[in-house]
């Protein structure tokens, strides 16, 4: 199964295993130096709480390793989860005081953080930095833009099918082989978080997820083991094109 190994507690930026992804993938060794200065890495358990929503966030960063969910909580206490953090997803909003959304971890969380205050003034100082975090913003935004054609459009069994398919390929695109034709990974949400993401009950992603098995679609490894044998065919049974049009 996929898994970014966990780095130590200090990492050269040079040697980090989401280099070529995160905001910092543009970056020119003087560039780096200067973001070492202002780096530091957190862990944090699953089910653990990175930060809550309008809480002051006094760093920014990117997950290195692990899987986090955003969401969030409305007066009457229902939570809705509104996205997924992979690794080299950005967390924290430059420029903003506090964070926007509840950030939990799901599975045992890596995150390189870099104090705000520093990153902001980088920002304006290293053109490479502003532009690779507008590319993500904007990557962001028509990744949210697809998620309401899932949300709103899609049958259950396409759902389910999207979900896999946009993780698969996350990963595939982390270890630089977009053009796999099969995939294995943890899945890292329970199925009980994939309802309440999906807005399916329990039953029902169950039911899809045995069905995709024993179409042969996929198969079920242990708990969270999932093993794509043909993803143009799980692309297919999310009702995407071949060339895999949705979002990366």
């Amino acid at each position: 199964m996929h898994k970014l190994k966990t780095p130590e507690l200090h990492v050269e930026c040079s040697a980090c295993p989401i280099r070529h992804r995160a905001v910092c993938s543009r970056c020119e060794s003087d560039e780096l130096s200067q973001l070492e200065e202002i780096k530091y890495y957190r862990n944090f358990q699953a089910g653990q709480t990175v930060v809550w929503s309008d809480d002051p966030m006094d760093f920014v960063g990117s997950v290195v390793s692990g899987v986090a969910t955003l969401s969030q909580t409305m007066e009457d206490g229902r939570t809705q989860m509104v996205g997924l953090l992979l690794p080299s997803d950005f967390v924290g909003r430059p420029g903003r005081r506090g964070a926007a959304y509840d950030v939990t971890a799901t599975s045992d969380l890596v995150m390189c953080c870099f104090r705000k205050k520093p990153f902001e003034k980088l920002m304006t100082e290293t053109p490479h930095i502003a532009q690779r975090l507008l590319e993500m913003t904007l990557d962001e935004l028509d990744a949210a833009r697809e998620w309401m054609v899932v949300l709103g459009r899609k049958t259950a069994r396409e759902k389910i099918a999207s979900l896999l398919s946009i993780i698969a390929r996350r990963y595939a695109v982390l270890e630089d082989r977009q053009s796999a034709r099969s995939a294995s990974f943890d899945l890292p949400l329970t199925r009980e978080a994939m309802a309440d993401y999906l807005g399916l009950t329990l039953e029902t992603v169950s039911r899809q997820m045995s069905a995709l098995k024993r179409d042969g679609t996929i198969i079920l490894e242990g708990k969270r083991g999932i093993v794509v044998r043909d993803m143009s065919r799980l692309i297919e049974e999310a009702g995407d094109d071949s060339d895999g049009g949705f979002l990366v």
